[in-house]
């Protein structure tokens, strides 16, 4: 597989950029064991990102939400209803927590969830939160399921 490397000021510019979706298509929000990756752009459609929910098959709170740019960086991730993280320092943070991109070590580092997501219980509104965090300004079509 191919690594992109970038520099950190690369990546912090790209994860505050203002992003759109990138089509108008209604998509289901994944059911267990489902993934849904969603094309967005920055405005003036220079870059590209991908928004990507992936849920457990068989923990129903465990999912994950990331926003990735130039196909393989995570730029943000958060993981909920998952297992504890351990750092490459080997501290250990527990779940919910998120994740960023960070120089020369990709988004193997995390943090305990900020203050800024209310209800990291409920995936349908730290979807909403997430997509606010990520600077969505255009938010995708996506239609809640029975599970969400």
């Amino acid at each position: 597989m191919t690594t992109i490397e970038l520099t950190q000021s690369e990546a912090d510019a790209l994860f505050a950029m203002e992003k759109d979706r990138a089509d108008d298509e209604w998509r289901d929000f994944p059911g267990l064991g489902g993934v849904l990756c969603i094309p967005l752009k920055s405005v003036d459609h220079r870059e590209e990102f991908i928004l990507d929910i992936t849920r457990s098959r068989i923990k129903l709170r465990k999912n994950t939400l990331q926003n990735r740019a130039r196909t393989l960086v995570v730029l943000v991730r958060i993981d909920l209803g998952g297992s504890p993280h351990r750092n490459p320092d080997n501290e250990e943070i527990p779940c919910p927590h998120i994740h960023y991109y960070r120089e020369g070590f990709g988004d193997k580092w995390a943090q305990t969830l900020p203050d800024s997501f209310t209800t990291p219980d409920d995936v349908w509104n730290t979807l909403q939160e997430f997509m606010d965090y990520c600077n969505i300004s255009k938010k995708p079509y996506i239609e809640q399921g029975i599970f969400t």
